[in-house]
């Protein structure tokens, strides 16, 4: 299964209601966000659910009664679940939800899958996902990491021609807001590896519009929404999670491609 174009990711682990009223939390929450972000040009949401407590969880329960609700109510709408960490979860929790619910689609930071000591155990759960179907997203956050991760395709713990990755861009730039130059550098690396990868990109603060628009152009994709940014390019606080992806739609033909 291929990304699409545009991936919303309404909520990630860390945020919550304090940070912006309409991030959704609960599951109707985030079937309706989903439902106005598709309606807007979202092909997929990137999906965390979260405890009775607001809470980042690594539950495979909630994720099934979320993809349920999601695949009845938004059907064209392809999911992808997370792994993340957030400091909570080991690799072995990681791959256990990824094995019990067996999604479609899941993003795996490569950093925290890889601290599993045993990299035998690391192999097998690429090659698990292979076998099963599922589309691994690798997380990347810095262009050492797109040569590990080509040295571990290159050894065969990742099998696979065409990998799917996520530049992150500006995770730990000062005060962690991103610019359309922060794409140079994975960028160059990918391509002088000779990476067939199909690629998007993630950006923090206002200049997120800006830096998916240069990632679209470079033939790259998209995933947009409040897990990194809350801002329209202007400035102003965006109402929605639609409202976000609206805008990136409504610049989208400034793209030459």
């Amino acid at each position: 299964m291929s990304l699409p174009r545009i991936m919303v990711a309404p909520n990630g682990a860390r945020r919550g209601k304090a940070d912006h009223p309409a991030l959704p939390v609960t599951i109707p929450e985030i079937v309706a966000c989903a439902a106005a972000c598709h309606a807007e040009g979202a092909g997929g949401i990137h999906a965390h659910v979260r405890d009775a407590d607001g809470r980042h969880v690594l539950d495979a329960g909630l994720y099934r009664e979320l993809i349920a609700e999601l695949t009845r109510q938004v059907p064209g709408m392809a999911i992808q679940i997370t792994t993340e960490a957030v400091g909570r979860y080991i690799p072995a929790e990681q791959r256990a939800l990824v094995a019990e619910l067996q999604p479609a689609m899941v993003s795996v930071a490569l950093r925290e899958i890889t601290a599993e000591p045993d990299a035998g155990l690391t192999r097998a759960f690429f090659h698990d996902c292979d076998a099963a179907g599922i589309a691994v997203q690798h997380i990347l956050y810095d262009a050492s990491e797109v040569d590990r991760l080509a040295e571990l395709i290159e050894d065969g713990t990742i099998p696979g021609e065409t990998p799917q990755l996520l530049h992150v861009l500006g995770r730990y730039s000062e005060g962690q807001v991103s610019s359309p130059a922060d794409l140079d550098a994975p960028l160059s690396r990918q391509r002088a590896l000779g990476l067939q990868a199909d690629w998007a990109v993630c950006a923090f603060g206002p200049a997120e519009t800006d830096c998916l628009l240069a990632a679209l152009e470079q033939g790259g994709k998209a995933r947009i929404g409040f897990e990194n940014n809350l801002f329209h390019a202007d400035g102003r606080r965006a109402a929605s999670n639609a409202e976000r992806v609206a805008e990136l739609v409504s610049r989208m033909d400034q793209v030459r491609r």
